[in-house]
Protein backbone atom coordinates (compact mmCIF):
# COMPACT_ATOMS: atom_id res chain seq x y z
CA UNK A 1 0.00 0.00 0.00
CA UNK A 2 1.57 3.16 -0.83
CA UNK A 3 -0.02 5.32 1.95
CA UNK A 4 -3.11 5.72 4.00
CA UNK A 5 -6.39 5.74 1.97
CA UNK A 6 -7.07 9.25 3.74
CA UNK A 7 -3.99 10.72 2.27
CA UNK A 8 -5.01 10.20 -1.47
CA UNK A 9 -7.30 12.35 -2.75
CA UNK A 10 -9.76 11.69 -5.99
CA UNK A 11 -8.31 12.38 -9.40
CA UNK A 12 -11.35 14.84 -9.46
CA UNK A 13 -10.98 17.01 -7.00
CA UNK A 14 -7.31 17.13 -7.69
CA UNK A 15 -8.13 18.21 -11.18
CA UNK A 16 -10.45 20.54 -10.02
CA UNK A 17 -8.38 22.16 -7.08
CA UNK A 18 -5.64 22.60 -9.34
CA UNK A 19 -8.37 24.02 -12.33
CA UNK A 20 -9.02 26.69 -9.24
CA UNK A 21 -5.83 27.95 -8.65
CA UNK A 22 -4.74 28.47 -12.21
CA UNK A 23 -7.67 30.16 -12.87
CA UNK A 24 -8.76 31.73 -10.20
CA UNK A 25 -12.40 31.18 -9.77
CA UNK A 26 -14.39 28.22 -9.77
CA UNK A 27 -16.38 29.67 -12.38
CA UNK A 28 -13.64 29.74 -14.78
CA UNK A 29 -12.38 25.98 -13.31
CA UNK A 30 -15.56 24.75 -14.04
CA UNK A 31 -15.70 26.20 -17.76
CA UNK A 32 -12.70 24.54 -18.96
CA UNK A 33 -13.67 20.95 -17.18
CA UNK A 34 -17.45 21.18 -17.83
CA UNK A 35 -18.38 21.84 -14.82
CA UNK A 36 -21.13 23.76 -12.54
CA UNK A 37 -19.16 26.43 -10.01
CA UNK A 38 -20.91 24.98 -7.38
CA UNK A 39 -19.63 21.35 -8.59
CA UNK A 40 -15.67 22.84 -8.21
CA UNK A 41 -16.72 24.18 -4.92
CA UNK A 42 -17.87 21.16 -3.21
CA UNK A 43 -14.69 19.25 -5.00
CA UNK A 44 -12.46 21.92 -3.11
CA UNK A 45 -14.23 21.54 0.04
CA UNK A 46 -14.19 17.73 -0.04
CA UNK A 47 -9.88 18.45 -0.74
CA UNK A 48 -9.93 20.83 2.33
CA UNK A 49 -11.87 18.68 4.56
CA UNK A 50 -10.12 15.17 3.83
CA UNK A 51 -6.53 16.88 4.24
CA UNK A 52 -7.74 18.90 7.02
CA UNK A 53 -5.98 22.36 6.24
CA UNK A 54 -7.51 25.53 4.50
CA UNK A 55 -6.31 25.71 1.03
CA UNK A 56 -8.16 28.30 -0.48
CA UNK A 57 -9.25 32.01 0.68
CA UNK A 58 -12.49 32.76 -0.65
CA UNK A 59 -12.91 36.80 -1.67
CA UNK A 60 -16.53 37.03 -3.60
CA UNK A 61 -16.05 35.48 -6.61
CA UNK A 62 -12.19 35.49 -6.61
CA UNK A 63 -10.00 32.63 -4.88
CA UNK A 64 -6.80 33.16 -3.44
CA UNK A 65 -4.16 30.17 -2.37
CA UNK A 66 -3.25 29.85 1.27
CA UNK A 67 0.69 29.34 1.64
CA UNK A 68 0.11 26.22 1.82
CA UNK A 69 -2.51 26.09 -1.20
CA UNK A 70 0.37 27.27 -2.87
CA UNK A 71 2.88 24.60 -2.16
CA UNK A 72 0.49 21.68 -2.71
CA UNK A 73 -1.30 23.49 -6.22
CA UNK A 74 2.31 23.45 -7.51
CA UNK A 75 2.96 19.46 -6.40
CA UNK A 76 -0.71 18.64 -7.31
CA UNK A 77 0.31 20.11 -11.37
CA UNK A 78 3.58 17.93 -11.20
CA UNK A 79 1.89 14.95 -10.27
CA UNK A 80 -1.09 15.26 -12.87
CA UNK A 81 1.12 16.12 -15.89
CA UNK A 82 3.34 12.72 -14.94
CA UNK A 83 0.23 10.90 -15.09
CA UNK A 84 -1.15 12.00 -17.89
CA UNK A 85 2.22 11.33 -20.00
CA UNK A 86 2.60 7.76 -18.29
CA UNK A 87 -1.19 7.33 -19.86
CA UNK A 88 -0.66 8.68 -22.88
CA UNK A 89 2.85 6.21 -23.03
CA UNK A 90 0.88 3.32 -21.75
CA UNK A 91 -1.83 3.94 -24.57
CA UNK A 92 0.67 3.91 -27.34
CA UNK A 93 3.64 1.39 -26.02
CA UNK A 94 1.05 -1.33 -24.32
CA UNK A 95 4.28 -3.41 -24.84
CA UNK A 96 6.64 -1.25 -24.04
CA UNK A 97 8.59 -0.07 -20.61
CA UNK A 98 12.20 0.22 -19.17
CA UNK A 99 14.68 -2.47 -18.22
CA UNK A 100 17.10 -1.73 -15.32
CA UNK A 101 20.32 -4.21 -15.81
CA UNK A 102 22.87 -4.76 -13.09
CA UNK A 103 25.89 -5.61 -15.58
CA UNK A 104 30.02 -6.97 -14.75
CA UNK A 105 31.79 -4.13 -16.60
CA UNK A 106 34.00 -6.21 -18.72
CA UNK A 107 30.77 -8.41 -19.41
CA UNK A 108 28.66 -5.02 -20.47
CA UNK A 109 31.32 -3.37 -22.10
CA UNK A 110 32.66 -6.26 -24.62
CA UNK A 111 30.36 -8.95 -24.89
CA UNK A 112 26.52 -7.02 -24.33
CA UNK A 113 27.53 -3.24 -25.31
CA UNK A 114 27.86 -4.29 -29.09
CA UNK A 115 24.90 -6.71 -29.44
CA UNK A 116 22.01 -4.10 -27.59
CA UNK A 117 21.76 -2.48 -30.85
CA UNK A 118 20.60 -5.25 -32.44
CA UNK A 119 18.01 -5.53 -29.31
CA UNK A 120 16.67 -1.66 -29.81
CA UNK A 121 16.13 -2.51 -33.43
CA UNK A 122 13.22 -5.52 -32.93
CA UNK A 123 12.14 -4.01 -29.85
CA UNK A 124 12.30 -0.09 -30.36
CA UNK A 125 9.46 0.45 -27.74
CA UNK A 126 11.85 -0.68 -24.37
CA UNK A 127 14.49 1.39 -22.95
CA UNK A 128 17.78 -0.52 -21.32
CA UNK A 129 19.46 1.26 -18.12
CA UNK A 130 22.79 -0.31 -17.51
CA UNK A 131 24.92 -0.01 -13.85
CA UNK A 132 27.59 -1.71 -13.07
CA UNK A 133 27.80 -4.05 -9.99
CA UNK A 134 30.71 -6.01 -9.05
CA UNK A 135 28.40 -8.62 -6.44
CA UNK A 136 25.43 -9.65 -5.63
CA UNK A 137 23.03 -7.94 -4.23
CA UNK A 138 19.31 -7.97 -2.68
CA UNK A 139 16.76 -7.39 -5.42
CA UNK A 140 14.56 -6.22 -2.81
CA UNK A 141 16.23 -2.84 -2.08
CA UNK A 142 17.41 -1.84 -5.24
CA UNK A 143 15.18 -1.13 -8.36
CA UNK A 144 17.32 -3.30 -10.46
CA UNK A 145 15.15 -5.64 -12.45
CA UNK A 146 17.72 -8.45 -13.37
CA UNK A 147 21.05 -8.57 -13.49
CA UNK A 148 24.46 -10.29 -15.14
CA UNK A 149 26.03 -12.73 -12.63
CA UNK A 150 28.89 -14.99 -12.91
CA UNK A 151 29.89 -17.56 -11.49
CA UNK A 152 27.45 -20.45 -10.14
CA UNK A 153 23.54 -20.60 -9.53
CA UNK A 154 24.08 -19.01 -6.04
CA UNK A 155 22.38 -16.24 -6.07
CA UNK A 156 19.96 -16.20 -3.41
CA UNK A 157 16.10 -15.63 -3.96
CA UNK A 158 16.59 -15.15 -8.05
CA UNK A 159 15.99 -17.18 -11.10
CA UNK A 160 18.95 -18.08 -13.39
CA UNK A 161 19.36 -18.06 -17.00
CA UNK A 162 22.73 -19.66 -18.41
CA UNK A 163 24.34 -17.59 -21.21
CA UNK A 164 27.78 -19.46 -21.54
CA UNK A 165 30.72 -20.55 -19.92
CA UNK A 166 33.74 -18.61 -20.00
CA UNK A 167 36.88 -19.22 -21.91
CA UNK A 168 40.09 -17.59 -20.92
CA UNK A 169 43.56 -17.03 -22.76
CA UNK A 170 46.48 -15.60 -21.73
CA UNK A 171 47.88 -12.38 -23.25
CA UNK A 172 50.65 -10.11 -23.21
CA UNK A 173 52.24 -6.90 -24.77
CA UNK A 174 53.44 -7.68 -28.53
CA UNK A 175 57.01 -6.80 -27.19
CA UNK A 176 56.99 -9.48 -24.39
CA UNK A 177 56.55 -12.73 -25.95
CA UNK A 178 57.14 -12.56 -29.76
CA UNK A 179 55.67 -15.78 -30.55
CA UNK A 180 53.23 -17.16 -27.97
CA UNK A 181 54.75 -19.96 -26.01
CA UNK A 182 54.38 -23.22 -26.54
CA UNK A 183 54.88 -24.51 -22.94
CA UNK A 184 52.56 -23.38 -20.30
CA UNK A 185 55.38 -23.05 -17.96
CA UNK A 186 57.17 -20.58 -19.88
CA UNK A 187 54.73 -17.95 -18.60
CA UNK A 188 56.60 -18.21 -15.36
CA UNK A 189 59.50 -16.45 -16.29
CA UNK A 190 57.17 -13.12 -16.92
CA UNK A 191 55.40 -10.84 -14.35
CA UNK A 192 51.63 -12.30 -13.79
CA UNK A 193 48.83 -9.62 -13.71
CA UNK A 194 46.29 -10.89 -11.40
CA UNK A 195 42.50 -10.51 -10.95
CA UNK A 196 40.95 -9.37 -7.30
CA UNK A 197 37.55 -11.48 -8.01
CA UNK A 198 39.32 -14.76 -9.17
CA UNK A 199 42.60 -14.89 -6.97
CA UNK A 200 43.15 -18.98 -7.96
CA UNK A 201 42.71 -17.96 -11.64
CA UNK A 202 46.24 -18.22 -12.89
CA UNK A 203 46.61 -21.37 -10.55
CA UNK A 204 43.60 -23.23 -12.12
CA UNK A 205 44.91 -22.55 -15.29
CA UNK A 206 48.60 -23.89 -14.56
CA UNK A 207 46.89 -26.77 -13.24
CA UNK A 208 44.89 -27.18 -15.78
CA UNK A 209 47.86 -27.46 -18.63
CA UNK A 210 50.03 -29.21 -15.97
CA UNK A 211 52.15 -27.10 -14.46
CA UNK A 212 52.12 -27.42 -10.52
CA UNK A 213 54.40 -24.76 -9.23
CA UNK A 214 53.58 -21.93 -7.01
CA UNK A 215 52.11 -19.12 -8.77
CA UNK A 216 54.43 -15.78 -7.78
CA UNK A 217 52.15 -12.95 -6.39
CA UNK A 218 51.76 -10.26 -8.92
CA UNK A 219 49.96 -6.77 -9.65
CA UNK A 220 46.18 -7.14 -8.91
CA UNK A 221 43.22 -5.47 -10.43
CA UNK A 222 39.45 -4.94 -9.82
CA UNK A 223 38.52 -5.19 -13.44
CA UNK A 224 39.40 -6.64 -16.54
CA UNK A 225 39.63 -3.28 -18.52
CA UNK A 226 42.32 -2.09 -16.39
CA UNK A 227 44.41 -5.33 -16.13
CA UNK A 228 43.77 -5.37 -20.16
CA UNK A 229 45.54 -1.61 -20.43
CA UNK A 230 48.51 -2.79 -18.03
CA UNK A 231 49.24 -5.89 -19.61
CA UNK A 232 49.26 -3.62 -22.97
CA UNK A 233 51.81 -1.32 -21.44
CA UNK A 234 53.91 -4.31 -20.97
CA UNK A 235 53.67 -4.28 -16.91
CA UNK A 236 52.43 -8.23 -17.47
CA UNK A 237 51.03 -11.18 -18.60
CA UNK A 238 46.81 -11.37 -18.31
CA UNK A 239 44.56 -13.37 -18.12
CA UNK A 240 41.56 -12.63 -20.07
CA UNK A 241 38.42 -13.89 -21.24
CA UNK A 242 38.16 -14.53 -24.86
CA UNK A 243 35.53 -11.82 -25.15
CA UNK A 244 37.43 -8.96 -23.45
CA UNK A 245 40.62 -10.38 -25.16
CA UNK A 246 39.41 -10.29 -29.06
CA UNK A 247 39.26 -6.70 -29.54
CA UNK A 248 43.05 -5.73 -28.46
CA UNK A 249 44.04 -9.33 -30.21
CA UNK A 250 42.83 -8.30 -33.39
CA UNK A 251 44.11 -4.82 -33.60
CA UNK A 252 47.45 -6.06 -32.36
CA UNK A 253 47.49 -4.10 -29.09
CA UNK A 254 47.91 -7.34 -27.08
CA UNK A 255 49.45 -11.11 -28.46
CA UNK A 256 48.85 -14.35 -27.06
CA UNK A 257 50.93 -15.19 -24.16
CA UNK A 258 50.54 -19.20 -24.89
CA UNK A 259 48.25 -21.13 -27.36
CA UNK A 260 46.26 -22.62 -24.65
CA UNK A 261 42.96 -21.27 -23.96
CA UNK A 262 40.79 -22.92 -21.18
CA UNK A 263 37.23 -23.08 -19.97
CA UNK A 264 36.77 -21.18 -16.53
CA UNK A 265 35.14 -22.33 -13.59
CA UNK A 266 32.25 -20.05 -14.03
CA UNK A 267 29.32 -19.56 -16.48
CA UNK A 268 27.37 -16.44 -16.83
CA UNK A 269 23.74 -15.90 -15.87
CA UNK A 270 20.85 -13.62 -16.45
CA UNK A 271 19.08 -13.63 -12.64
CA UNK A 272 15.75 -11.98 -11.74
CA UNK A 273 14.12 -11.78 -8.47
CA UNK A 274 11.79 -14.77 -7.92
CA UNK A 275 9.20 -12.80 -5.70
CA UNK A 276 8.37 -9.93 -8.40
CA UNK A 277 5.63 -10.52 -11.49
CA UNK A 278 8.73 -10.79 -14.96
CA UNK A 279 7.06 -7.68 -17.07
CA UNK A 280 7.11 -7.49 -20.48
CA UNK A 281 10.70 -6.04 -20.71
CA UNK A 282 12.36 -8.64 -19.18
CA UNK A 283 10.27 -11.33 -20.96
CA UNK A 284 11.57 -9.63 -24.36
CA UNK A 285 14.78 -9.11 -22.87
CA UNK A 286 15.60 -12.75 -21.98
CA UNK A 287 14.06 -14.47 -24.72
CA UNK A 288 16.41 -11.73 -27.30
CA UNK A 289 19.79 -13.31 -24.55
CA UNK A 290 18.81 -16.79 -25.76
CA UNK A 291 19.36 -16.07 -29.29
CA UNK A 292 22.81 -14.53 -29.00
CA UNK A 293 24.20 -17.27 -26.20
CA UNK A 294 22.01 -20.72 -27.99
Amino acid sequence: MIAPRRFLPSTSALIAFEAAARLGTATAAGAELSLSQSAISRQIKTLEEQLDVQLMRREGRLLYLTPVGKDYADKVRTILSQLASASVHARANPEGGTLNLAILPAFGMHWLAPRLSDFAATHPEITVNLSTRLSPFDFRTTRFDAAIHFGRTDWVGAFHMALMSETVVPVCAPEMLPEPAQNAKDILDHPLLHLDTRPRGWARWFKDHGVTQDVPPGMIFDQFSTMAQAAMHGLGVALLPTFVAEPYLNNRQLARAARHTNDSIGTYYLVWPQDRTEGAPLKAFRSWLGTQTG
